[in-house]
């Protein structure tokens, strides 16, 4: 309310995001970096993908994905989001994305999307691409709870936030407008300090 004081002090001041620059995070076999003007291509074909379009209900055209990839240093600056394209650390093919697609810094709080490419599917690499990206948000930027949301119908992005140690905590109904009309949405998260999870397999 306005001209209310809060009680709690906000975890994370205004600038914890927007002081840093950043990071190219490592995986195994993948970068977390951030976008390129020249990624746009590959984004609008992502966005052309049945399964992307099914999930993140939209399509991009090539001046629509150039202005995506466009965005994303603003909203780091402004501290509202931050997106990383993920590549391939040998020829920095983009192999899929992965941002925090909502930021509260004052609650530590943060929510997760992620999508891979239909090439490289079935290697569990947004299971591994969110380790990677969890460890960061929690380790360096020191948010509190990380959580990931999808359709009860998607099974394979909650096998991917479960194989990431996300545990699910409950459905949102009739949460979230798809093409296809309302879908309930499951909701996954981590906390600090939560027991770190094993590894996924590559």
């Amino acid at each position: 309310m306005i001209g209310v004081p809060p009680l709690v002090a906000p975890l994370l001041d205004a600038g914890a995001l927007a002081r840093l620059e950043q990071p190219v995070l490592a995986g195994d076999g993948f970068v977390l970096r951030p976008w390129r003007a020249g990624d746009a291509a590959v984004v609008a074909g992502a966005y052309a993908d049945p399964g992307i379009q099914q999930w993140h209900a939209r399509s991009l055209s090539r001046t629509e994905a150039a202005a995506w990839v466009a965005q994303w240093p603003r909203r780091w600056r402004d501290e509202s989001g931050a997106g990383w394209a993920v590549a391939d650390d040998r020829d920095d093919t983009v192999l899929g994305q992965l941002s925090l697609r909502r930021i509260d810094l004052a609650e530590g709080l943060a929510e997760i999307s992620y999508w891979v490419l239909p090439a490289a599917r079935g290697r569990q690499l947004a299971a591994r691409a969110l380790t990677v990206l969890g460890g960061w948000g929690f380790g360096v930027l020191g948010l509190h709870r990380i959580e990931v949301l999808h359709s009860t119908r998607n099974v394979a992005s909650c096998r991917v936030a479960e194989r990431a140690g996300y545990p699910a905590e409950g459905t949102k109904r009739s949460e979230a407008r798809h093409a296809d009309g309302w879908h309930d949405m499951h909701l996954h998260a981590r906390i600090a300090g939560d027991p770190k999870p094993p590894a996924p397999a590559g």
